[in-house]
């Protein structure tokens, strides 16, 4: 049966990002698909596709990883444990990254290079095979090849100047920007068919519907759909919404202490205790899985610039957290025992938004996730936030005069 090579093996430190055209959405095929070791310490990736898509790759350090991008590929079926059979993959995550594009990210235990890659396309079925190979290599030679592309196809354009937003007066409703967690390739915390990011979109929507209901309030979401959204730019969704209040809605997985209750974390420069800074490092390891390089860049004038915002920012962030969960308890919570704390949250660092993120509960918790799959719970926590987001409104105009302008 004749074959149609569409992608030639190339060699990786002459062409760092690898890309083929095609279109349509692929469906994965699990039974054709492997990761593998190969002699000499190699690694030899295989995925079967319905038919070809168009696809890029390219490696990132700290840590190591080699990531693939598709336009569009349907995962449905395929689980990292039968996929991964390498002892040189310490981790996979596959998923939706944007919408209408996929993402698998392999965490390498070693520096490995791409020695070749091709999609064959069978031209009598239309199927498709990509294979990837990678050699060993070192860890000067991998972190000199590694990086993000720039492609229009799939990166944002070069950000523009914008006009300074309108002053609001006191009478204008409350912006609130509803953050739900993980998304799309970074599905969160799972437990018995429970997911966390398609729990936290249902309760920002309910939320966000209980905030517009009430009147007062305009919301926004920093996604909408199961795709994924980095932490970075989650931060700049608050920013081009003109928000007078972030808040990023959680419900975590987490056997240190047997969590459970809901929490309310603002953000510290060290974590409050053991399991806040626990939660730190699942969150932004996410995102740093996903591709993203979030690396401090501020030099130190922006430092001050910053700590500067900060001081202003920052007991209005923490009346905010008292008022969420006084409003939460009001409504029977449950709360965790100690429900105010302090976390080194990326998601938290807007350093002029009054941010806070938010665990309703744990699904490592028996009772919190009975709570969380209960529409009557949900919505009394939802009460319990607005009442809370509308205490601390009125609270924060009386102090208006009281902050530096």
């Amino acid at each position: 049966m004749s074959r149609i090579f569409l992608c030639l093996a190339l060699i990786w430190a002459a062409l760092p990002a690898l890309a083929q055209d095609f279109s349509g959405l692929a469906r994965i095929r699990p039974d054709e698909s492997r990761i593998e070791t190969v002699p000499r310490g190699g690694l030899r990736l295989v995925l079967g596709l319905s038919q070809g898509v168009p696809y890029r790759l390219f490696t990132l350090d700290a840590p190591r990883r080699l990531v693939l991008d598709f336009q569009e590929v349907d995962w449905t079926g395929l689980s990292a444990e039968a996929l991964d059979q390498s002892d040189l993959v310490s981790a996979l995550q596959f998923g939706t990254y944007l919408p209408g594009w996929s993402r698998m990210v392999l965490e390498l235990a070693s520096p490995l290079a791409v020695d070749q890659v091709a999609m064959v396309v069978d031209e009598a079925t239309g199927g498709a095979r990509l294979e990837v190979a990678l050699r060993a290599s070192d860890d000067e030679s991998f972190a000199a090849s590694a990086g993000a592309p720039q492609d229009p196809r799939w990166d944002l354009p070069a950000p523009e100047a914008l006009p300074a937003l309108p002053e609001r007066g006191a009478d204008a409703p409350l912006r609130v920007v509803l953050d739900p967690g993980h998304g799309g390739i970074d599905p969160g915390a799972e437990i018995e068919g429970v997911v966390e990011k398609h729990l936290m979109l249902r309760f920002a929507r309910e939320l966000s519907e209980v905030l517009l209901r009430s009147g007062g309030f305009e919301v926004v979401l920093t996604r909408d759909g199961d795709h994924f959204v980095s932490l970075e730019r989650r931060i700049a969704l608050a920013h081009e919404a003109g928000a007078d209040v972030f808040i990023s809605l959680h419900a975590d997985s987490l056997s240190e202490g047997l969590a459970h209750g809901a929490t309310v974390h603002v953000l510290a420069q060290e974590a409050s205790d053991i399991a806040s800074a626990k939660l730190a490092e699942r969150h932004d390891r996410d995102d740093l899985l996903s591709g993203v390089d979030l690396s401090a860049t501020d030099d130190r004038v922006t430092d001050v610039l910053l700590d500067l915002a900060r001081q202003e920012t920052r007991p209005r962030t923490e009346a905010l957290a008292r008022a969420l969960v006084d409003g939460m308890t009001q409504q029977g919570g449950p709360m965790n025992r100690r429900p105010l704390r302090g976390a080194s949250f990326s998601v938290l660092k807007a350093a002029d938004i009054p941010s806070v993120l938010i665990e309703i509960g744990f699904l490592s918790s028996p009772r919190d996730l009975k709570n969380l799959q209960d529409a009557k719970w949900r919505a009394a926590m939802a009460a319990g936030i607005r009442n809370g987001l509308e205490n601390w409104r009125q609270a924060d105009l009386e102090r208006r005069g009281l902050v530096r302008q």
